[in-house]
């Protein structure tokens, strides 16, 4: 017989082999042992779960002519080894990524209309159902919600969302699981123990890990890894040769080098990764997925068994735990998360890797809030460790600290408005409105028209009755408030403003100037202190 893969070769069988899914297989062992079978089936999950595997093992449950206590398959009698060979009429497994036609489901349609020749019930697989155009599963409808008591639909997809929510509707769901990494490693432990075959036991958990909840993916690593060093006893270094990874250790000096702004350190540990021949889009994600540990590791005391490395590589994981700030580390993996994308089909990979890096070394390269904080946390141990910070020199907007020995700098005066500019500012005083200090802007509120005098100058109306001090307190007794009127005028359009002020009450009108505004509230008996 030619060589079978071992995903193949130790594909579960019966429902105690299957592993990590236990709350699928307890369900269906129920339904089969108290005779309540389902007429669909939906199952979902990430590929590698167990999904059509499961399904097998319940086509041939449920046509077992003697079935175990627990519902599992018996795998002896001419139904189970029928269907195991694949040769069975009552079972019928249908890709539904090459079949997915309405003339596909019309053959089931009349398919469904025939008594299994052997059995108790015709099973139809349809794997990859989210691959069924419209059209079909509109077609496969009826016969889904209805279909003869001999008859049962099991769909299997990874993209349940994709599905018609008819047909969810019709079928019982199960979600499959993502396996866990010790479920993972305790099943290649076992498997590698039947074949004859030494392998460490990090190397094991590596493997387990890089299958990503896949245990067919798992299991297919495991057989690379085994093919390459055959004969050998499969180490953790031969593992991460075969799978182009890479150690803990070198993404230890790599943060280091980043947390210290080390850039060249950096880009020479890129060298040695690249010449090593290793796969820069799995250098990436494993970096991120370091950092990830770093960050949970340092947000809590608890996460230490939660962290799937080696004593050594834990120690050395608190050790830079000390040496960076979460704000940083998230900053961090927001950078190589973006990476991860850019270079997926990116033709110059290393390119955007050193640019990466040197974004990371160099966070003043990045204005955004993350890199100001990590420039914050690189000041703050500096000062701590004793080392001299000179202030920048003002830089305009840029909000730069200045330096305190810093030569003031000298203001040019403003042009005067022309009185089409101030006509301007007034058509837009909602604008100015909104520059004000709140305290300004509690009593400019009152102004009931905004205008241009014969002079060019903003002229402002208040409507007050006579005897009422309602504008009056401290929008007058501040001589320094329509200074300050004028300088948020001239910062909108850099012109020279003269604001005037005009109130009406009972039929007294006069225009003011700061001296004039003075003046006015005398007559009113408030008065208002001379100005030096």
């Amino acid at each position: 017989m030619s060589y079978m893969a071992l995903y193949r070769k130790f594909r579960p069988q019966t429902f105690d082999d299957v592993k990590g899914q236990d709350h699928i297989v307890k369900t269906l062992q129920n339904q089969i042992k108290n005779d309540r079978i389902g007429h669909a089936y939906l199952f979902t999950g990430t590929r590698g779960t167990g999904k059509t595997t499961v399904a097998k093992i319940l086509a041939r449950a449920i046509n077992c002519e003697n079935p175990n206590e627990d519902g599992s398959p018996c795998m002896e009698c001419a139904m189970c080894k029928a269907i195991t060979d694949g040769t069975s009429m009552n079972v019928i497994e249908m890709d539904a990524a090459s079949n997915n036609g309405v003339d596909d489901i019309r053959t089931i349609r009349e398919e469904v209309q025939y008594q299994p020749t052997e059995g108790k019930y015709k099973v139809y697989i349809i794997d990859e159902a989210h691959m069924l155009t419209d059209a079909a599963e509109n077609a496969l409808l009826k016969t889904l919600e209805e279909p003869p008591s001999y008859v049962v639909f099991i769909l299997a997809t990874t993209e349940v969302d994709r599905l018609q929510i008819t047909i969810r509707s019709r079928c019982q769901r199960y979600d499959f699981h993502r396996i866990s990494i010790d479920t993972i490693a305790a099943r290649l432990t076992d498997l590698m123990n039947q074949e004859g075959i030494e392998v460490e036991d990090k190397a094991i958990r590596y493997i387990a890990k890089a299958g990503d909840g896949s245990m067919r993916d798992a299991l297919s690593l495991m057989e690379q890894c085994i093919a390459f060093y055959m004969g050998q006893t499969l180490t953790y270094d031969n593992v991460l040769k075969v799978l182009g990874a890479i150690d803990t250790e070198v993404f230890s000096r790599l943060t280091r080098s980043i947390v210290n702004g080390q850039i060249t350190g950096a880009i020479s540990i890129l060298e040695d990764i690249i010449n090593q021949g290793r796969d820069l889009n799995k250098f990436v994600n494993d970096f991120t997925w370091y950092l990830r540990n770093l960050m949970l590791l340092k947000s809590s005391d608890d996460m230490e068994d939660a962290l799937e490395m080696s004593s050594e590589n834990l120690a050395l994981l608190k050790e830079e735990a000390q040496m960076v700030d979460t704000e940083v580390l998230m900053r961090y993996i927001q950078v190589l998360s973006v990476l991860s994308n850019d270079i997926k089909f990116a033709s110059q990979k290393r390119v955007l890797i050193e640019i990466a890096l040197i974004k990371l070394c160099k966070p003043e390269m990045e204005q955004d809030m993350s890199a100001l904080l990590n420039r914050m946390a690189n000041l703050e141990k500096k000062v701590e460790s004793g080392v001299p910070v000179v202030m920048a020199s003002p830089l305009g907007d840029t909000g730069a600290t200045p330096s305190v020995a810093a030569a003031p700098v000298k203001k040019e005066p403003l042009p005067a408005a022309v009185p089409e500019e101030v006509k301007q500012v007034s058509a837009r005083w909602s604008s100015v409105l909104g520059k004000m200090p709140p305290n300004i802007k509690m009593y400019l509120k009152e102004v009931s028209t905004v205008t241009v005098n014969e002079s060019g100058e903003l002229l402002l109306i208040f409507d007050q009755p006579q005897g009422s001090e309602r504008i009056a307190g401290d929008f007058v007794n501040r001589p320094e408030v329509i200074d300050e009127i004028e300088q948020a005028i001239e910062s909108m359009i850099q012109k020279k403003v003269v604001v005037k002020v005009e109130i009406n009450s009972s039929g007294i009108s006069s225009q003011n100037t700061k001296t004039d505004v003075r003046d006015f509230f005398a007559n009113v008996g408030i008065e208002i202190e001379q100005e030096e």
